[in-house]
Protein backbone atom coordinates (compact mmCIF):
# COMPACT_ATOMS: atom_id res chain seq x y z
CA UNK A 1 0.00 0.00 0.00
CA UNK A 2 1.43 3.66 -0.89
CA UNK A 3 1.52 6.69 0.93
CA UNK A 4 -1.61 8.35 -1.44
CA UNK A 5 -3.82 4.82 -0.81
CA UNK A 6 -2.71 5.03 3.03
CA UNK A 7 -3.75 8.71 2.94
CA UNK A 8 -6.90 8.23 1.31
CA UNK A 9 -7.61 5.36 4.07
CA UNK A 10 -6.99 7.86 6.44
CA UNK A 11 -9.52 10.59 4.75
CA UNK A 12 -11.93 7.97 4.54
CA UNK A 13 -11.27 7.25 8.47
CA UNK A 14 -10.85 10.68 9.83
CA UNK A 15 -13.90 12.80 7.86
CA UNK A 16 -16.31 10.72 9.99
CA UNK A 17 -14.75 10.79 12.78
CA UNK A 18 -14.28 14.61 12.96
CA UNK A 19 -17.74 14.99 11.36
CA UNK A 20 -19.96 12.66 13.52
CA UNK A 21 -19.92 15.62 16.47
CA UNK A 22 -21.82 17.93 13.83
CA UNK A 23 -24.21 15.40 12.84
CA UNK A 24 -24.86 14.52 16.25
CA UNK A 25 -24.90 18.00 17.81
CA UNK A 26 -27.03 19.14 14.92
CA UNK A 27 -29.54 16.68 15.91
CA UNK A 28 -29.68 17.40 19.30
CA UNK A 29 -30.04 20.60 18.97
CA UNK A 30 -33.12 20.56 16.53
CA UNK A 31 -35.04 18.42 19.26
CA UNK A 32 -33.53 21.16 22.04
CA UNK A 33 -34.40 24.03 20.13
CA UNK A 34 -36.04 26.37 22.74
CA UNK A 35 -33.61 25.85 25.21
CA UNK A 36 -30.65 26.73 22.61
CA UNK A 37 -32.20 30.08 21.88
CA UNK A 38 -32.38 31.43 24.83
CA UNK A 39 -29.22 30.19 25.61
CA UNK A 40 -27.39 31.59 22.47
CA UNK A 41 -29.72 34.86 22.55
CA UNK A 42 -26.71 37.35 23.79
CA UNK A 43 -24.28 35.65 21.01
CA UNK A 44 -27.27 35.59 18.21
CA UNK A 45 -27.83 39.34 19.25
CA UNK A 46 -23.78 39.85 19.13
CA UNK A 47 -23.78 38.29 15.50
CA UNK A 48 -27.17 40.32 14.08
CA UNK A 49 -25.24 43.71 15.06
CA UNK A 50 -22.23 42.42 13.25
CA UNK A 51 -23.86 41.79 10.47
CA UNK A 52 -26.00 45.02 9.74
CA UNK A 53 -22.95 46.80 10.44
CA UNK A 54 -20.54 44.39 7.94
CA UNK A 55 -23.16 43.55 5.34
CA UNK A 56 -26.51 45.51 5.58
CA UNK A 57 -27.74 43.45 2.89
CA UNK A 58 -27.92 40.32 4.37
CA UNK A 59 -31.04 40.21 6.60
CA UNK A 60 -31.22 37.32 9.92
CA UNK A 61 -33.94 36.36 11.17
CA UNK A 62 -34.90 38.17 13.91
CA UNK A 63 -35.53 34.69 15.71
CA UNK A 64 -33.47 32.87 17.72
CA UNK A 65 -35.01 29.53 17.38
CA UNK A 66 -34.64 29.89 13.56
CA UNK A 67 -31.52 30.40 13.79
CA UNK A 68 -30.40 27.58 16.17
CA UNK A 69 -32.46 25.57 13.59
CA UNK A 70 -30.22 26.97 10.18
CA UNK A 71 -26.82 26.05 12.64
CA UNK A 72 -28.03 22.31 13.08
CA UNK A 73 -28.90 21.99 9.55
CA UNK A 74 -25.92 22.97 8.46
CA UNK A 75 -24.08 21.02 11.39
CA UNK A 76 -26.05 17.99 9.45
CA UNK A 77 -25.80 18.91 6.20
CA UNK A 78 -22.41 20.10 6.38
CA UNK A 79 -21.39 17.09 8.88
CA UNK A 80 -23.02 14.25 6.46
CA UNK A 81 -21.35 15.83 3.45
CA UNK A 82 -17.70 15.90 5.52
CA UNK A 83 -18.52 12.42 6.45
CA UNK A 84 -19.51 11.24 2.76
CA UNK A 85 -16.81 13.08 0.81
CA UNK A 86 -18.77 14.87 -0.71
CA UNK A 87 -17.04 18.46 -1.37
CA UNK A 88 -15.11 18.23 1.64
CA UNK A 89 -13.36 21.23 1.64
CA UNK A 90 -16.32 23.40 1.39
CA UNK A 91 -17.74 21.32 3.89
CA UNK A 92 -15.25 21.64 6.25
CA UNK A 93 -15.17 25.18 5.84
CA UNK A 94 -18.99 25.75 6.41
CA UNK A 95 -18.48 23.65 9.87
CA UNK A 96 -16.15 26.30 11.36
CA UNK A 97 -17.47 29.04 9.79
CA UNK A 98 -19.80 27.69 12.82
CA UNK A 99 -17.75 26.28 15.30
CA UNK A 100 -16.94 29.88 16.62
CA UNK A 101 -20.03 31.34 17.57
CA UNK A 102 -21.60 27.97 18.74
CA UNK A 103 -18.62 27.57 21.10
CA UNK A 104 -19.46 31.32 22.74
CA UNK A 105 -22.82 30.83 22.76
CA UNK A 106 -22.71 27.19 24.09
CA UNK A 107 -19.57 27.12 26.59
CA UNK A 108 -18.98 30.39 28.50
CA UNK A 109 -16.77 29.34 30.83
CA UNK A 110 -15.79 33.13 31.51
CA UNK A 111 -19.21 33.52 33.06
CA UNK A 112 -18.58 30.56 35.47
CA UNK A 113 -18.70 31.45 39.20
CA UNK A 114 -18.28 27.77 40.27
CA UNK A 115 -14.38 26.41 39.93
CA UNK A 116 -15.76 23.03 38.32
CA UNK A 117 -18.46 24.19 36.38
CA UNK A 118 -15.90 26.64 35.17
CA UNK A 119 -13.06 23.77 34.46
CA UNK A 120 -15.87 21.74 32.57
CA UNK A 121 -16.87 24.46 30.09
CA UNK A 122 -13.22 25.43 29.52
CA UNK A 123 -12.68 21.41 28.84
CA UNK A 124 -15.29 21.50 26.18
CA UNK A 125 -13.88 25.28 24.73
CA UNK A 126 -11.40 24.10 24.18
CA UNK A 127 -12.42 20.61 22.66
CA UNK A 128 -14.43 22.79 20.13
CA UNK A 129 -10.87 24.76 19.39
CA UNK A 130 -9.22 21.56 18.41
CA UNK A 131 -12.11 20.82 16.36
CA UNK A 132 -11.97 23.80 14.73
CA UNK A 133 -7.77 22.99 13.90
CA UNK A 134 -9.03 19.79 12.15
CA UNK A 135 -12.05 21.40 10.42
CA UNK A 136 -9.40 24.08 9.03
CA UNK A 137 -7.30 21.02 7.91
CA UNK A 138 -9.85 19.66 6.22
CA UNK A 139 -10.90 22.87 4.43
CA UNK A 140 -7.27 23.02 3.30
CA UNK A 141 -6.67 19.47 2.27
CA UNK A 142 -6.32 18.99 -1.48
CA UNK A 143 -5.96 15.20 -0.93
CA UNK A 144 -2.67 15.26 -2.80
CA UNK A 145 -3.09 17.48 -5.84
CA UNK A 146 -1.42 20.40 -6.09
CA UNK A 147 -3.29 23.80 -4.86
CA UNK A 148 -3.99 26.15 -6.51
CA UNK A 149 -0.66 28.34 -4.73
CA UNK A 150 1.88 25.53 -6.28
CA UNK A 151 -0.21 26.11 -9.51
CA UNK A 152 0.22 28.92 -9.95
CA UNK A 153 3.47 29.46 -8.88
CA UNK A 154 5.00 26.35 -11.20
CA UNK A 155 3.32 28.23 -14.05
CA UNK A 156 5.25 31.10 -13.47
CA UNK A 157 8.38 29.32 -12.86
CA UNK A 158 7.93 27.07 -16.34
CA UNK A 159 6.86 30.15 -18.30
CA UNK A 160 9.66 32.20 -16.76
CA UNK A 161 12.11 29.41 -17.85
CA UNK A 162 10.71 29.31 -21.25
CA UNK A 163 11.36 33.29 -22.38
CA UNK A 164 14.91 32.99 -20.64
CA UNK A 165 15.75 29.67 -23.07
CA UNK A 166 14.18 31.59 -25.77
CA UNK A 167 15.84 34.70 -25.04
CA UNK A 168 19.37 32.84 -25.13
CA UNK A 169 18.53 31.05 -28.29
CA UNK A 170 17.67 34.67 -30.12
CA UNK A 171 20.93 35.63 -28.39
CA UNK A 172 22.54 32.57 -29.75
CA UNK A 173 21.00 33.03 -33.17
CA UNK A 174 21.41 36.56 -33.31
CA UNK A 175 25.22 36.10 -33.27
CA UNK A 176 25.28 32.88 -35.66
CA UNK A 177 24.05 36.13 -38.22
CA UNK A 178 26.64 37.41 -40.61
CA UNK A 179 25.59 41.15 -41.30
Amino acid sequence: MGYGADMTLTRRLARPMLASTFVFGGIQALKNTPALAEASKPVNDEIRDLTEKVAPQVHLPEDDQTLVRINAGVHIVAGLGLATGRAPRLCALALAATVVPTTVAGHPFWQEKDKDARTRQMTHFYKNVSMLGGLILAALDTEGRPGEDWRTTHAVGTATEGAKKLGRQATKAAKNVTP
